[in-house]
């Protein structure tokens, strides 16, 4: 009798010297990252497809997603879910009056100007946690109906860690739709073409794209949120993720809605491979990747040439 598929798993891994609960976990925590690689690169592929602004800040509107949470459970005594919607609008309010304040007036100028204003605000706003709050950790409770995990026999899925990885995946997919098969998505795309023909059809595209680098930044606010249970919050939790995802915008293509999200996604999933095969090259395989990528394909894997 042939034995059973469990039991031929379980002697692969003995083979490879491998123990099942290591690398499925290391395959939820890449999973994990990637939903966050994901939700931030498709922020960041929404305001540079549409606006052609680089949004340096987008790692630190990241981090005041998951402060301005915690703000709220602290200070006024709004739990996870309130926050989740409310600190999202927080943010990408703080967003809209940036956009009109400074960067819509950069539009007619080099990439670089909007680059070097985003990267000021991030090390302003980071600043300005850091001296009120300082840099150690702050938690935030895992909200009590998600509580728990559910044992699947080869490994444990924390309840919580599930609902991030199939939150982002609805989000990521709801907006690629709204983008790309929608009136609202083809009117986005025409004002990046032709800004006057689509005003001439009586829309209003200042006011489009004002809205387009809010939706972008509340994107990032709520990552934000969903990672505060998981990661502390603290001022900094931005700065070292961002790096890692304009890497993984260029691999997947600036500006490519679907390709910021099977990018991010399929990197979180690289990156907990290489913990369990490799861990020496974890924090470097998504930069290697990224080199081979811009050598064979510069406009990136979904991106489309110039």
């Amino acid at each position: 009798m042939a034995p059973p598929p469990a039991e031929k798993v379980r002697t692969m891994f003995e083979l490879l010297g491998i123990p099942p609960q290591a690398l499925f976990g290391q395959l939820l925590l890449g999973l994990i990252n990637g939903s966050f690689y994901a939700l931030l690169s498709l922020g960041l592929a929404v305001i540079f497809g549409l606006l052609n602004i680089i949004n340096f800040a987008h790692g630190a509107q990241y981090m005041m997603g998951a402060f301005v949470a915690w703000m709220l459970l602290n200070y006024i005594g709004i739990g996870y879910w309130w926050a989740l919607i409310l600190s999202p609008l927080i943010v990408g309010a703080t967003g809209v009056i940036i956009e009109r304040l400074m960067i819509s007036r950069l539009y007619k100028l080099d990439h670089l100007y909007g680059l070097l204003l985003t990267f000021g605000l991030a090390l302003i706003i980071q600043g300005l946690f850091r001296d009120q709050y300082g840099i150690s950790g702050l938690p935030y409770q895992i909200p009590s109906q998600l509580a728990g995990g559910q044992n699947l026999g080869f490994m444990f899925l924390p309840n919580y860690r599930g609902w991030v990885v199939v939150a982002s995946l609805v989000i990521c997919l709801s907006t690629w739709y709204v983008i790309e098969r929608t009136r609202l998505g083809a009117y986005l795309r025409a004002a990046t073409e032709n800004p006057t023909l689509v005003g001439a059809f009586g829309v209003n595209v200042p006011r489009m794209i004002t809205l387009t680098y809010g939706f972008g930044v509340a994107l990032a606010a709520l990552a934000g949120v969903l990672a505060a249970p998981i990661y502390s919050v603290n001022p900094n939790m931005g700065a070292d993720l961002i790096i890692v995802v304009f890497a993984v915008v260029v691999i997947g293509g600036m500006g490519s809605i679907m390709g910021a999200i099977i990018t991010g996604f399929g990197l979180g999933l690289v990156e907990g491979l290489t913990r369990v095969f490799y861990p020496e090259a974890s924090s470097v395989v998504i930069f290697v990747i990224m080199a081979i990528v811009l050598l064979v394909k510069p406009a990136g894997l979904f991106g489309r040439e110039a």
